[in-house]
Order: C-alpha cells, then structure tokens, then sequence
C-alpha cells in the first residue's frame, strides 16, 4: 500500500513579487545571447534580447491601437511564436489575453468574444478545416465590443505591428510602472473538465 505525500507550512523561497515584463527583462538580462523561443516548422529561433525587442515592439503596437489596461485581447491560434509574443505583450502592457479555443466554431467564438469581452482579436487564417476569418465576419455583427480583429500572417498583422512607432519605449515603460505583480493576464476557457 502506498502512502500519500502530504507537505504544508512556508516554503524556503519567497514568491516573487514581479510582473511577467519585469521578469522577462531580468531573464533577458541575464541570458540575453541564448534562446528564448524556436519554433521548428518556420526554423525561426529568438535569444531573449530578440525576444524582448519584438515583445515590446508588439505592445507599443497594441497601446497604439488603443489597447489599455484591463482591456481583453483574444488570441485565437494554435500554437505559434506569435501566440507567446501576444501573451507577453499584453502582460507587459496591462491587458488581459483571452484564450479561444482553435476547434471553435462561429456560436462558440461569438459566445467568448462577448461574454470575456474582447475588444482586439489576433488569429491565425485558419485552421484545420476552419476559415476563422468567415468565422469572424459570420459573428462581428454581434459582437459590438469588438474594435479590430488581425490575422497572423496577413497584411492586417503588419499593420498592427507597424503601428509601434507611434508609442515611445517611455510610454511603453510608463504602462509597465502602473502595473502590479497582482493584475490578470490571463483568461483561459476551458471544456469543463480542466
């Protein structure tokens, strides 16, 4: 019979008392030269100083979009290197990235689109058998909170990253010192039995 392992009581290593940016730029700082991020299938590889450029270039772009604090992104992808530079960047910039499910389909996309309350969607062109961009249009008319939607890999996702210029790193760092290790970055739905 085995016996169960039951531990409690303080650890020996305080939690830490960072946003995700600022400790992303301490990791940078320390290991700038080796890799962050690779993604085979593109044969793309990030260093953490690569990284934390693109990251920051991303969320300047967001901010530029009108992305504030609290506001909810939607991410609606699967996994890819713009994905993780989503995440980050609305972390870094206060903004609360909400997690679409990739089989979704136009009612499910509706619902989380309203009821999350996304503002801004980032999504692949499609996946598997799904057109996301029918999929959206098929739902945007319901969903009035909905200000812009940009797809990975399309003109539309140089156009939000071009937009970075017109936000300085000082507004950019202004964002970040407003921001608490206690804020949400993150809303993840779930089938129900997560």
């Amino acid at each position: 019979m085995s016996q169960l392992s039951y531990a409690h009581g303080t650890g020996g290593t305080a939690l830490l008392g960072d946003t995700i940016g600022r400790n992303l730029d301490r990791t940078a700082a320390a290991h700038g030269d080796r890799e962050a991020l690779v993604d085979v299938a593109s044969g793309r590889r990030w260093t953490y100083t690569e990284f934390v450029a693109d990251v920051d270039e991303l969320a300047r772009a967001l901010m530029a979009s009108g992305v504030a604090k609290g506001d909810r992104v939607g991410i609606w992808a699967v996994n890819c290197p713009e994905w993780v530079l989503v995440q980050y960047a609305t972390a870094r910039i206060g903004a609360v990235m909400v997690t679409v499910n990739p089989a979704y389909r136009a009612h499910e996309v509706e619902f989380v689109l309203k009821q999350a309350g996304i503002s801004l969607l980032i999504a692949s062109l499609a996946h598997r058998t799904s057109d996301y961009r029918a999929l959206v249009e098929q739902v945007r008319g319901n969903c009035p909170g909905l200000r812009a939607v940009h797809y990975i890999g399309d003109p539309s996702w140089a156009e939000l990253t071009a937009a970075a210029p017109a936000v300085t790193r000082e507004q950019l760092a202004a964002r970040e010192a407003e921001l608490s290790c206690d804020d949400p970055i993150n809303i993840q739905y779930t089938s129900g039995t997560t």
